[in-house]
């Protein structure tokens, strides 16, 4: 079947607008940050996450720190962004959903958000130590993450 040229604009401007509307506006956080080395067992967790690097961003002495969910990354938009993050004790966390129905959850259940789409999710770390995550449908994709909590 051909569509005529105003069912086709009108397909695909719709299409655009959808798209459009589906980030919410959210952007992706930018940082400038130096980054650190990461603990071993960080490293290997997320070694099959395609946007990790290596490192963490240092973000310590920050009350709190943005990462989206739904960042490009991992054959779509399965990333936290950013991946990895070092952060001091009483730091909150702040998941802050950009595109696609995600959650997160800690390996270790220390914490758990909901499934969705357009959430947002804290979590304040007052203990010193490593904290990994996932998003459960995403994971293997490489959609995973880590929270190093520095010593006081």
């Amino acid at each position: 079947m051909a569509l005529s040229r105003r069912t086709y604009l009108a397909l695909v401007g719709g299409t655009a607008a959808v798209a459009g509307c589906s980030t919410g506006g959210a952007q992706t956080p930018s940082y400038d940050a130096p980054t650190v080395p990461v603990p071993e067992e960080v490293r290997s967790y997320l070694s099959d996450t395609g946007h990790f690097e290596g490192e963490a961003l240092d973000l310590t002495d920050r009350e709190a720190v943005d990462v989206a969910v739904g960042a490009e990354g991992n054959s779509g938009n399965n990333a936290y962004s950013p991946p990895a993050i070092q952060i001091s004790p009483g730091t909150t966390v702040v998941w802050e959903w950009i595109r696609g129905s995600h959650n997160v959850i800690d390996t270790d259940g220390t914490f758990e958000s909901d499934l969705g789409t357009n959430l947002t999710f804290e979590h304040t770390f007052e203990d010193p130590g490593t904290y990994t995550y996932y998003c459960s449908p995403h994971r293997r994709y490489g959609m995973k993450g880590a929270v190093v909590v520095e010593s006081a």
